[in-house]
């Protein structure tokens, strides 16, 4: 039986709503979110058309599953909450974000119960169809949204797209393609030669604009 969470911390256990299903009303609620997700998107799906879909009430959805996107890591299947890492990383200091970024992402993936399924989502997120779709949508509103969020500024988006940009290319050598010696290196290891990198995008000096010849990459004829 599935155990009663606690309400953000207000010392209030949440027991299940009245009128719920006994038994059925997880599964429901799943089958109702994978329809949703797949027919509508990520971002477009909310809790209460699940809830409706499952015709239950929505209060029952947030008795099984903490937000949104706990549900979609729910639907499918994979042990990992990228969001919530991205969070803990930002509640740090400004200075250590992409040494902490590659830190804590390589150090949730190597868990075997989470490395199959979140490499598997990382092959659907490269692919094409609803899923991949539906996948892209999640990461892009739950990791980079809170990245550009939390930078700030006219840039923050491509910032953050940047910085995502060097975590997804060092997942998909590490652990989808399994090139060597990048795949047998030690964390530690690529926090050192990763992490500067990501921390440039996310909190360097101003990118240059494509007014700047150099960042164009056209060269004045009389230099």
């Amino acid at each position: 039986m599935t155990q009663d969470k606690h309400d953000g911390g207000s010392g209030r256990r949440r027991g299940r709503p009245r009128g719920s299903a006994s038994g059925s009303g997880r599964e429901r609620i799943l089958t109702a979110a994978t329809a949703e997700f797949h027919e509508r998107g990520y971002e477009a799906a909310s809790i209460r058309s699940i809830a409706r879909r499952a015709e239950v009430d929505s209060s029952l959805v947030h008795h099984y599953f903490d937000d949104k996107a706990g549900l979609f890591t729910e639907v499918v299947r994979v042990p990992l909450r990228p969001d919530r890492i991205v969070a803990e990383v930002l509640e740090g200091p400004p200075e250590l974000f992409g040494r902490r970024l590659v830190h804590d992402v390589l150090t949730a993936w190597e868990r075997p119960a989470v490395r199959p399924a979140a490499t598997a989502m990382m092959r659907s997120a490269a692919g094409t169809g609803a899923g991949s779709a539906m996948v892209r949508s999640f990461l892009k509103r739950e990791m980079l949204g809170q990245l550009a969020r939390r930078l700030g500024g006219p840039d923050a988006d491509l910032r953050a797209s940047l910085a995502a940009s060097q975590m997804a290319g060092l997942l998909l050598m590490r652990f989808v393609m399994e090139i060597e010696p990048l795949a047998s290196a030690s964390i530690g290891q690529l926090v050192d030669s990763v992490g500067p990198v990501i921390q440039w995008h996310l909190t360097g000096a101003t990118l240059p604009t494509p007014t700047d010849p150099q960042a164009s990459g056209t060269v004045d004829p009389e230099s």
